[in-house]
């Protein structure tokens, strides 16, 4: 047997998510994290969208069937490790990703609950929300909401009426208790002075608090970044308490190391490895 056919592939992770045309968020930053930390990326495209750095201008969802023959055949084929989803687009999409998952029980599931973009465009109306609560968040192995996303997909009716108030901690347990096992809440659009993110756990809950020096300007596809390293840090083996701690730090350095190429916001350097000479994506 020759070297090549003895090659062991890199670990699998499959992404559901929206295409995004400048390389910023969706599709396009999950293939980029998880390749730069070593795994191997598919993608199955929910939706196309026309956005650039300054925002999203319209957004077409890819029929369900379409977007489970993609699945599906891409399942059949290769051994998936982890899951990452992303924007889905519809409704109907999110029905037939949740058929999807229940297939693959053992697999972890990450999800990124993309629910309006980056200057406030709406992404997901209420029965996508309610499709993700009731579907999805039981599937769901660690759940990666910004607080302003936690609080609406906690509770709907009451973010539907700007009452952003809610305690963050009960916050966290309305989530965890929809079925999710882990929830990493992070604290981004809170007003503090160093970005504080919280680990909390279906059983134990809260498990770690990570603090982060607060960076200026603001970013286009951090939370596709941390959600999709995330998922390649599971599927390489680590525990999730491990991966959502070395995810976080990724990302951080991605956006320190982040470019400003339109008139919008800046994007994440997800080879900022690479382009610093250290030709080991996992140093």
């Amino acid at each position: 047997m020759n070297s090549f056919s003895a090659r062991m592939p890199p670990p699998i992770v499959l992404s559901f998510a929206a295409s995004d045309p400048s390389g910023g968020a969706g599709l396009q930053a999950d293939l980029m994290t998880v390749s730069a930390l070593g795994c191997h990326a598919l993608s199955v495209t929910t939706a196309l969208t026309v956005q650039d750095s300054l925002g999203v201008a319209g957004i077409l969802a890819i029929d369900a069937d379409w977007v489970e023959d993609q699945a599906r055949t891409l399942l059949q084929d290769m051994p998936v490790a982890a899951f990452k989803i992303g924007l889905l687009g519809s409704a109907d999409n999110i029905l037939i990703i949740a058929d999807i998952l229940a297939d693959y029980p053992l697999l972890p599931v990450v999800l990124d609950p993309v629910l309006a973009s980056g200057r406030g465009d709406e992404l997901a109306d209420d029965e996508m929300i309610a499709a993700l609560r009731e579907l999805l968040l039981p599937l769901t192995t660690i759940l990666t909401p910004n607080t302003l996303e936690a609080r609406r997909l906690a509770d709907p009716a009451q973010a539907a009426h700007g009452d952003q108030a809610v305690d963050v901690d009960v916050c966290a347990q309305r989530l965890l208790s929809l079925g999710c096992e882990y929830l990493l809440l992070t604290g981004t659009h809170d007003n503090t002075p160093r970005v504080v993110n919280r680990l909390y756990g279906r059983d134990a809950g809260l498990l770690r608090s990570d603090s982060w020096d607060r960076l200026p300007g603001s970013y286009h596809g951090s939370g596709c970044t941390l959600a999709s390293a995330i998922a390649a840090h599971l599927a390489r083996g680590l525990p999730v308490s491990e991966a959502a701690q070395a995810a976080q730090d990724y990302t951080w350095q991605a956006l320190a190391a982040g470019f400003r190429v339109g008139m919008g916001q800046y994007l994440p350097d997800r080879f900022f490895r690479l382009r610093a000479g250290g030709g080991d994506p996992l140093a």
